[in-house]
């Protein structure tokens, strides 16, 4: 079980690019490649795990335990040949002066040799400094290697090598040509999901097709197994117990959603809920399910086909009034609320959420956040910890929501719902920007499934609030 960590010396530099490409062109070999992803990112977990065919975990010091971060790893990469972990931003980047929540930080904790992915657009012999600089920073990372990106041809690649071979003890592993099929299409968050993406499949293929004819796999496979991963814990890192009886919770999945953490998702299946997949686009009505969770995602790309499907939304909107628990956040907010205007055009939404969504040019909501359940959340029974450490992306914002309404949290640090407040409550509707994440720390999954079989045992016999039609 080797492991590698990927990193790059700033943001843009390729490197989720490349690392997707290694995941496919190992897998290509008929090896079982875990990918994990560090910080609170959706996007790019949804492309490494449709390379890699293994279900991308996030590594997040904000949410998340030095302990918990290596039982994450150790317990999902068991089983698999080798872990590749792609960082976020550059290898010295973090929040904290002293790097504590850095990718070195983590390439440190997990005792895994880096990787670099360089762009080397406009460099020669400048990146020999570049290298040195980052091997001297901290003693303490090994830089094990190098993959050049954005090369311009064979010359530049010869002149780089004889460079790095010159001033440098670092191998270079990979040296990988400028090339417009190497580019997956990118949106105001970052890279389209694959969920979205006709032919994420041929895409990741002929990446790592490319990746594996300009990379040295065999160097990169022999400076992983230097390296173990972690060892393997007896249970998952996030269990949580069972809500005691049977429980069906509908998971909006399609085109318009589809940011869920792979562990989230799992914690509510080990504890014994069956996930019903629903389609926002294409459902005519909710299935019987006893919960909704409705993810973020990019419903305003999909607003037209949303309103289309009448039907839908009308099932949804009445199984809410009927006392339906559901949890939405972010995109899953925007759909729920009355109207939906992006460029000029709006569109009608659920309406369940008294307010109109308005998209903006610049982030409204961006970054780690804190927060604190107030005596309204439906369904934190005392239980909540003192405060909630989550994440938030977004550039909409809530517009003609009447004051008064009942939150379920106050917002500590960041933006929420009106800078004060996130979490907005009607009936058994809990609705908010904020991404949460199931850790120790915060078992959310746990306390929504126990509300849910709560209001289950609460409704009387042969009753099916999702099946309720609105006229």
């Amino acid at each position: 079980m080797a492991q590698l960590f990927i990193s790059a010396a700033h943001k843009s530099s390729g490197k989720t690019t490349v690392t997707l490409g290694l995941c496919a062109a190992l897998r290509a070999r008929g090896l079982k490649v875990q990918p994990f992803k560090k910080g609170p990112d959706y996007i790019d977990p949804m492309w490494l795990a449709h390379a890699a065919g293994r279900t991308c975990h996030n590594l997040d010091f904000f949410t998340q335990s030095h302990e918990e971060i290596r039982e994450t790893v150790g317990y999902y990469a068991a089983g698999a040949d080798i872990s590749l972990i792609e960082g976020n931003k550059g290898l010295y980047d973090g929040l904290d002066l002293d790097g504590s929540n850095s990718n070195a930080a983590l390439a440190r904790l997990l005792s895994a040799p880096v990787v670099l992915v360089l762009d080397a657009r406009g460099m020669t012999r400048g990146i020999a400094p570049l290298i040195l600089g980052y091997q001297a920073f901290d003693s303490r990372i090994r830089i094990a290697g190098v993959i050049l990106n954005q090369l311009g041809g064979s010359r530049h690649e010869s002149k780089l090598r004889a460079v790095i071979e010159h001033y440098t003890d670092v191998s270079v592993i990979g040296a990988v040509a400028r090339e417009g099929e190497m580019e997956i299409l990118e949106r105001h968050l970052g890279l389209i999901p694959s969920n979205e993406q006709e032919g994420a499949r041929a895409q990741t293929d002929a990446i790592g097709q490319r990746i594996a004819a300009q990379v040295d796999l065999d160097q990169l496979l022999a400076i992983g197994a230097a390296s173990p991963v972690p060892a393997a814990p007896v249970a998952a890192p996030c269990s949580i117990e069972p809500p005691g009886i049977p429980l069906r919770i509908g998971i909006a999945r399609d085109e318009a959603f589809g940011f869920y953490y792979a562990g989230d998702l799992e914690a509510m299946s080990a504890a014994g809920a069956r996930l019903v997949p629903i389609d926002t686009l294409r459902d005519q009505r909710l299935p019987e399910i006893d919960g909704l969770f409705i993810g973020g995602g990019f419903p305003e790309s999909h607003m037209r086909q949303l309103e289309a499907n009448a039907g839908l939304r009308r099932s949804i909107g009445a199984a809410i009034e009927a006392g339906l628990p559901v949890y939405a956040e972010c995109g899953g907010l925007m759909y729920l609320s009355r109207s939906l205007s992006w460029q000029g055009e709006t569109r009608s939404m659920v309406g369940v959420v008294p307010a109109d969504t308005v998209m903006h040019s610049r982030p409204q909501g961006r970054g780690y956040v804190r927060l604190r359940s107030t005596p309204a959340h439906p369904w934190s029974q005392g239980e909540d910890p003192a405060t909630i450490n989550a994440h938030e992306f977004h550039y909409s914002c809530l517009n003609a929501l009447p004051a008064g309404g009942s939150f379920a949290f106050d917002v500590v640090r960041g933006a929420g719902i009106d800078g004060s407040h996130d979490g907005y409550i009607h009936k058994n509707l809990l609705a908010c920007y904020t991404h949460q994440r199931t850790t120790r720390s915060n078992r959310w999954t746990e306390r929504f499934l126990k509300f849910v079989a709560e209001c289950k045992a609460r409704r009387p016999a042969n009753t099916d609030v999702s099946s309720t039609q609105q006229g």
